[in-house]
């Protein structure tokens, strides 16, 4: 499926600020099921520097400067990419759980996307009892490491409810264990918590999440929103496959990977520091828009 995504974030501050520098994951890479075509980065008013990078985890990454008085700034990403359909892996055939915990531990590489950056407690992943208890229930002994973790997606896809109103990005990840509410972000935060409490190499991955009005209504521009949902090492292998505990399915053709790390503060769109800030308003619009 060919897209074109347009993603548009506004911060609107209450008084003049000075300076600010922002880290921007806006545009994804080609890798996998999906190739980029284009990508532009427009950044308004036009920053000091803008340096781009591929980071560690293998992101496309701007590091962006700003000096000079500013009562806003503006970030819009435009990309045009093809995401294939990808071969589901039989989830019964890939290794049991303990053998790739084994094997995740023995991995020479410490490249970005070995396993062993992806075991250990992180900002917003911290290594829970409950956790530990709550993915225990999908990996009795012996059982296939891909079968388990599609057992527990489909659990958190039961157990918790979609409510944008309860949570945001500070919120404990003990709390949205406790009260089950919370979104995207947070169901994969709990999903990666899980699978490395008991050893599983668990990544947390953001892209878009191309979305279906109701039949009968077209499509809005702008309902479209940035998504969250999960990577899970299966051994040498299969490698990583992607999970959406959110809707309780693969990612496929409907997700655009933009960005791949330990959690949300490896890849968050946009991050920063702004001086002399009194307060701002956030205003972000995604569009994803299949073509043909």
């Amino acid at each position: 499926m060919l897209y074109v995504i347009r993603h548009t974030t506004t911060y609107i501050y209450r008084t003049e600020v000075s300076a600010a520098r922002c880290t921007l994951h806006l545009q994804p890479v080609t890798e996998g099921n999906q190739r980029v075509f284009s990508s532009t980065l427009t950044i308004t008013p036009k920053p000091l520097e803008n340096v781009e990078t591929v980071d560690f985890f293998g992101n496309r990454t701007s590091h962006v400067r700003f000096a000079g008085a500013a009562l806003r700034h503006r970030f819009e990403s435009r990309v045009r990419i093809d995401v294939k359909p990808a071969e589901p892996p039989h989830a019964l055939l890939t290794p049991s759980w303990q053998d790739v915990r084994e094997e995740a531990l023995l991995v020479p590489d410490l490249g970005g996307r070995a396993p062993a950056h992806y075991l250990f407690a992180s900002r917003f992943v911290p290594l829970l009892a409950q956790a530990s208890g709550y993915a225990r229930t999908s990996f009795e002994p012996g059982r296939p490491v891909l079968d388990g973790a599609i057992d527990m997606m489909k659990r958190i896809h039961a157990d918790f409810v979609y409510d944008p109103l309860a949570t945001d990005i500070s919120t404990p990840l003990d709390v949205v264990a406790r009260e089950r509410h919370g979104v995207c972000q947070d169901f994969a935060h709990w999903m990666v918590a899980g699978l490395r409490s008991i050893g599983i190499p668990a990544a947390y991955v953001s892209g878009y999440l191309r979305t279906h009005p109701p039949p009968g209504r077209e499509r809005l521009v702008g309902a479209d929103a940035t998504h969250a949902w999960v990577s899970v090492w299966c051994g040498s292998g299969l490698g990583w496959v992607d999970l959406d505990p959110t809707n309780a399915v693969l990612a496929g053709e409907d997700h655009v990977r933009v960005a791949m790390g330990r959690d949300y503060a490896d890849v968050a769109p946009v991050d920063g520091v702004v001086v002399a800030s009194a307060g701002h308003t956030l205003r972000v619009s995604v569009d994803v828009a299949p073509v043909g």
